[in-house]
């Protein structure tokens, strides 16, 4: 191993580009990650700058160069993953995606209001029915994208891949959601165990085969947090509605204090009825238990998943952290939000600055022109390119802030045990894709790297 190095090492020099990986060792390979925020900074930031000089067209290459880079960051035992996703194949997929949709959601949409009116005399069947009927497809891009990613992802020269199953993992989704749902969520480790599993033992690195190992109770454990946090959420609002109310002798506990919301909102005046309205305030510990809660179960469960996947001679483990991951993701989170309030804001007194706050309420009643003598299409311009440009500065804070330490973390803390079987492992064909990620990104799936 390079001078200098050590486990868990996330800074590189310039020079160590140059320098080839060592050899795969005998018994067992750590991950490195050499990426740095700065560069990710940069990369982001001119990415989404010409994201938006497009009006969105390049965002199918601002993807492909920002999973490139994080790819090529992360190192299993020096050598570093290789994403070899095409944007135009993203791009013409996206548009074929968006026509197969299109032809579904309208003509699926007509029959069902013309159902819906013809035998409810609503709408509101055809609407929820619609609604419902987009579900399925919605699990159907899940799979089609993490195909597709597993499909463009080299390690060592030899392609991962993932077997042909979208269909059956979206009516799997189905059934596990449905029987989670009835279960009021006990149920929910059993759904992510299933689902997980249907998808690794999908998953190949050349010719082996991973397998999902373990039994679905095990994840019990993550869940214990966002258990704990439920239980004091509920016990609180037992409290503050039955066993000690906010509205003394009231006869409908939670229509009062809604229709009381609703007045104070509609009025402006503070709530005098209330018995100790402060207590409100044990609700902000609780929330902030359910957010760690969630994203502890959420992380903790690919630990433990990733501890019993195996393939012939190669296991997997991880040492991730529920804790520090949780900090990441709520710190990051908070950052990259507060920056865009701040920056909403700043917009706001923007749009006063240009307009004039009396003129503005003038227009506002039909009384005058809100932009007086400045021209017209320079305030919309400005404006516009303002809002977007904070979207564009919000989207690289989540990247600096949220995912790349989030990736840091979960890579330096993977490591591969009992690689012999590395050496059994022969290429696989190339998966073709007509519409790449295109149904993902065309309902919004595909946000993320």
């Amino acid at each position: 191993m390079p001078a200098g190095w050590h486990h868990g090492a996330s800074r590189v020099t310039t020079s160590l580009t140059d320098i080839a990986p060592p050899p795969v060792p005998e018994k067992g390979l750590d991950v490195w990650f050499v990426g740095s925020r700065s560069a990710l900074f940069w990369l982001a930031l001119k990415s989404g700058f010409w994201t938006v000089l497009t009006l969105g067209f390049y965002r199918f290459w601002m993807k492909t160069r920002l999973r490139r880079w994080y790819w090529s960051s992360i190192r299993p035992g020096g050598h570093p993953l290789e994403y070899v996703g095409d944007p135009w194949e993203k791009l013409l997929g996206f548009f074929i995606a968006v026509v197969i949709l299109t032809f579904y959601i309208g003509i699926v949409n007509l029959l069902l209001m013309f159902v819906s009116f013809s035998l409810f005399q609503s709408s509101f069947v055809g609407y929820s029915a619609s609604f419902l009927g987009v579900i399925p497809v919605w699990f159907y891009a899940q799979y089609r994208a993490r195909r597709y990613v597993l499909a463009r992802t080299r390690w060592r020269g030899v392609r991962f891949g993932l077997e042909k199953g979208a269909w059956g993992y979206a009516w799997r989704a189905l059934v596990h959601w449905l029987i989670t749902i009835c279960s009021l969520g006990l149920l929910w480790p059993r759904m992510t165990f299933w689902l997980e599993k249907y998808k690794t033992d999908r998953t190949y690195f050349g010719s082996a085969k991973l397998v999902q190992g373990g039994r679905w109770p095990m994840l019990y454990r993550a869940a214990i947090p966002f258990a704990v946090a439920v239980l004091m959420s509920g016990l609180i609002v037992v409290w503050l509605v039955w066993l000690d109310p906010l509205i003394p002798n009231s006869a409908n506990p939670f229509g009062d204090i809604f229709s009381e919301l609703e007045s104070a909102e509609e009025f402006g005046f503070a709530l005098f009825g209330w018995d100790r309205p402060m207590r409100l305030l044990l609700l902000i510990p609780a929330s902030v238990l359910l957010i760690y809660g969630a994203v502890h179960y959420r992380f903790v469960t690919k630990r433990i998943l990733a501890d019993h996947k195996h393939s012939d001679g190669v296991r997997l483990h991880s040492s991730l952290n529920g804790l520090r991951v949780s900090m990441i993701y709520v710190l990051g989170t908070t950052i990259a939000y507060s920056i865009l309030v701040v920056g909403l804001l700043a917009i706001v007194l923007l749009v006063f600055g240009l307009l004039g706050p009396e003129a503005f309420l003038d227009e506002q009643l039909g009384m005058g022109d809100p932009l007086g003598d400045f021209p017209k299409w320079l305030a919309i311009g400005i404006i516009a390119v303002s809002y977007l440009s904070l979207f564009l500065f919000w989207g690289v804070l989540h990247h600096v802030f949220v995912t790349f330490p989030l990736m840091r973390h979960m890579a330096l803390t993977l490591s591969l045990h009992n690689v012999a079987g590395l050496a059994q492992v022969s290429q696989r064909a190339r998966d073709e894709f007509a519409e790449a990620e295109g149904f993902a990104e065309a309902l919004d799936l595909g946000a993320a790297i």
